[in-house]
């Protein structure tokens, strides 16, 4: 799970430079990525393999970015293209229509939508949902929805609740709505076909090392050991010395 990928201001407050990953550390992860032989999939791909069996290729990755910043276009999408992979983009369409300079156009997203990525909705204004009418839950994501399917023309099938935040009824109207599944920002790799929409995502911090990148790829979320950390630490040094 990303957001911004870009250094950020100087007067940036903490909650901006966690979610910043800047360029030269975003193209160090997807250069690790790629040599030690992951693969982009879709949620397409993760929802048919839990409903269906599906096959995955070998070290599946899904790579997503939530609220559709500017700095997606300008430094993610050119390098996820250089290096083969793929992305899934959740917009926050409101700042799109309204033109804001720090979140894409919807020329970006046609163009980057061309290029193979994938975008899905995040709300049209990011509000928490939780306790809300039904109709307000319907526009917020409706809204969304919509706008991206009319400029991409690919069917949203998933969503990213914002700010993680959600309860059964924003559930229930995703299922109404006919989509698929959800994601939310509860850390975890483990993912169940009984809890479709309560996918589990990494954090990518800005302040994480290629180190730290690493070792969240090979935690395993459900049995960590004292205060979150693996108790394999010298097999992902390892792994990082014989992909480098």
């Amino acid at each position: 799970m990303y957001h911004h990928i870009a250094v950020p201001p100087p007067d940036a407050d903490a909650i901006r430079r966690d979610l910043s990953v800047a360029p030269p550390d975003f193209e160090e992860q997807l250069r690790y990525l790629a040599k030690a032989g992951y693969h982009s999939i879709s949620l397409r791909d993760l929802i048919y393999h839990l409903a269906i069996g599906q096959r995955l290729p070998r070290k599946p990755i899904i790579l997503t970015f939530d609220d559709g910043y500017r700095d997606n276009y300008t430094h993610a999408y050119p390098l996820l293209k250089k290096y083969g992979f793929g992305g899934t983009f959740f917009l926050v369409t409101a700042p799109v229509d309204q033109e804001h300079e720090e979140h894409l156009s919807w020329d970006q997203v046609k163009e980057m939508s061309a290029g193979g990525m994938q975008f899905e909705p995040h709300t049209y204004t990011h509000p928490d949902l939780r306790g809300q009418p039904v109709d307000y839950i319907v526009w917020q994501i409706m809204a969304s929805k919509e706008a991206a399917e009319e400029r991409t023309g690919q069917t949203s099938r998933f969503f990213s609740y914002p700010s993680g935040r959600y309860d059964q009824q924003v559930v229930d109207v995703l299922r109404s709505a006919y989509f698929w599944g959800a994601v939310t920002i509860n850390q975890g790799t483990q993912q169940s076909s009984q809890q479709p929409f309560e996918l589990k995502r990494i954090r990518v911090r800005g302040s994480d090392t290629l180190e730290d990148f690493v070792q969240k790829l090979h935690l395993e979320w459900e049995i960590e050991g004292a205060e979150g950390r693996p108790p394999f630490l010298p097999l992902i040094q390892k792994d990082l010395e014989d992909v480098f």
